[in-house]
C-alpha cells in the first residue's frame, strides 16, 4: 500500500517532506511488534499515527483503544491499567479488569505517557519486557501480549534528567521513534487543509464552501499555528459559520485570527524544573531592551531641544574629523582611548563641542583649533538638562505629566532624571 492511499484512506492531507517522512516510519514499523514513541505538539496528530501502525498491524482484527494518562487521577491509574481486586481500597466492590488485561492481542495508545506517575512508569515497563502485570491489591501474576504505542508532547530526556521519567522505560518505548512535524513546518499544507476542512463544514452546516483571495491565504500560511491541525480546523468552522462573505479577504480573515500580523519574540522553551522561571527572565530581559531602546529615543529628543532652545553652534563631521587628525598627530596617533565607542553621524545631524576631546600635550601647549567657539557659560551637559528640567517643573508647577510632554521625554524617563539630579 503506497503513502497516497494510506493518506485517502486515514484523512491525512499534506505532502510535506517532514510528513511523509513520518508516515513512511509508521507503516514500516506497522507490520512489527516493536513499541513505537511519537512525539510532536499538541494537535499535530500523534493519534491518527496510532490508529494507522495498529491497522497495519497483524493486530488489526483485535482491539484497539488510546488512554490520556495525564488525564487519570494518580490514584486511580493503575487500577484503570491493571485492574484491581474486590477489597483493593475504598470503593472497590468488585474485581475489575484494567487496559492490557481487555485489550489482550490488542494495541494500547497511552498518550501524555509523560505524565504517568513513576510507580506507575515501573509496572508498564514489566510488561514491555516480559508481559507480565498484577491487579491493584492482588498477588497473583497475569500475562497479556499487547502492543504500545505511546506519545507525548513534553521533551522525556528533560524529564529524565529532572528524575520525573525513568530512563529504561524511555529507551524500551523509544525503540522506534516517530516525530510528528508542527503545522508551521509544513506551511505549504496550511491551506490544503483549510480548503479540507471548509468543505467539511459546508456540507455539515448546509452552505457554500468558503475561499481565501491571496493576501488571506499568505496571513494563514504565515501564522505560528501553536494549536496546530486543532486549532486550523476551529478557525475554519468559524469561517465557515461568521463571515458574512464567501470569498474572505484579508481583513475578514484577521477578525478570527487577530495575532496573525503581531510580531513574536523568539523564545527557547528550557527544561521543565524551571521553564517558567527562565521564560520570566527572558520577557524582563526583552522589556529592558524596550525600555533601553525608548529611553535613548527619549534622551536624543532631550539634546535637540537643548540644542534648539540654546542656540549652540556645533561643527559638522568634517570639523570633527580634521580635529581629530590634528589630535592623532600631536598624541602619536592613539588619542581616544580604545575603549571610546566609534559611531556614525549622518550629515543632518550635529555633535556637541564638549564632545569634542578637550585634552592638549601639556608640553605643546596648542591651542584649540578656529572652528572650536570658546564660551564662557557651563556647557555640561547633565547641568543643562538639569537646568532645563527644572524650569519645566517650575511652569507646570510640579505637575510631572506635563513638564514630560514639554520636554518632549516618557514620564518614567522625567522621574528616573528627577531621581538621578536629586531635584527637589
Amino acid at each position: 500500500m503506497n503513502l497516497q492511499s494510506i493518506k485517502q484512506r486515514f484523512g491525512i492531507i499534506g505532502s510535506s517532506v517532514a510528513l511523509e517522512s513520518a508516515l513512511s516510519t509508521a507503516v514500516r514499523v506497522a507490520p512489527t511488534d516493536l513499541s513505537v514513541l511519537i512525539t510532536g505538539e499538541s494537535g499535530v496528530g500523534k493519534e491518527v499515527f496510532s490508529k494507522i501502525i495498529h491497522s497495519l498491524s497483524p493486530r488489526k482484527h483485535n482491539k484497539f483503544i488510546a488512554v490520556n494518562t495525564g488525564a487519570i487521577p494518580e490514584g486511580t491509574i493503575n487500577s484503570e491499567l491493571f485492574g484491581h481486586d474486590k477489597g483493593a481500597f475504598t470503593g472497590a466492590t468488585s474485581d475489575r479488569k484494567g487496559y492490557f488485561e481487555t485489550v489482550d492481542g490488542g494495541t494500547i495508545f497511552l498518550d501524555e505517557i509523560g505524565e504517568m506517575p513513576l510507580d506507575t512508569q515501573a509496572f508498564l515497563l514489566r510488561i514491555l519486557e516480559s508481559g507480565e502485570f498484577m491487579r491493584v491489591g492482588s498477588s497473583k501474576v497475569y500475562k497479556t501480549d499487547v502492543r504500545v504505542v505511546a506519545a507525548t508532547n513534553a521533551a522525556l530526556i528533560d524529564k529524565m534528567q529532572s528524575g520525573k521519567f525513568r530512563e529504561d522505560l524511555y529507551y524500551r518505548l523509544n525503540t522506534v521513534p516517530i516525530n510528528v512535524p508542527p503545522l508551521r513546518e509544513r506551511p505549504e499544507d496550511i491551506y490544503l487543509l483549510f480548503r479540507k476542512f471548509a468543505v467539511d463544514f459546508a456540507e455539515k452546516y448546509k452552505g457554500e464552501v468558503v475561499r481565501l483571495d491571496e493576501e488571506a491565504r499568505q496571513i494563514l500560511e504565515n501564522y505560528a499555528w501553536y494549536g496546530n491541525i486543532r486549532e486550523l480546523k476551529n478557525i475554519a468552522e468559524q469561517v465557515s459559520v461568521l463571515s458574512e462573505d464567501r470569498i474572505v479577504g484579508a481583513n475578514e480573515i484577521l477578525r478570527f485570527i487577530p495575532d496573525a500580523r503581531k510580531r513574536h519574540l523568539p523564545a527557547v522553551i528550557s527544561k521543565e524544573n524551571g521553564s517558567g522561571e527562565n521564560m520570566q527572565e527572558r520577557e524582563i530581559m526583552y522589556k529592558l531592551l524596550f525600555d533601553m531602546k525608548n529611553d535613548m529615543n527619549d534622551l536624543k529628543s532631550l539634546v535637540f531641544n537643548l540644542i534648539n532652545s540654546n542656540n549652540l553652534r556645533v561643527p559638522d563631521l568634517k570639523s570633527q574629523a580634521s580635529l581629530k587628525a590634528i589630535k592623532d598627530s600631536e598624541s602619536g596617533g592613539n588619542f581616544y582611548p580604545p575603549s571610546t565607542p566609534s559611531f556614525p553621524v549622518s550629515d543632518n545631524e550635529q555633535i556637541y563641542d564638549n564632545d569634542l576631546p578637550q585634552r592638549y600635550p601639556t608640553e605643546s601647549r596648542t591651542p584649540p583649533p578656529s572652528n572650536v567657539i570658546q564660551v564662557e557659560e557651563s556647557l555640561s551637559l547633565e547641568d543643562m538638562e538639569k537646568e532645563l528640567i527644572k524650569k519645566a517643573l517650575i511652569k507646570h508647577r510640579n505637575k510631572r505629566k506635563d513638564a514630560a510632554t514639554d520636554l518632549g521625554i516618557s514620564e518614567r524617563t522625567l522621574y528616573r532624571k528627577i531621581k538621578q539630579y536629586n531635584i527637589e
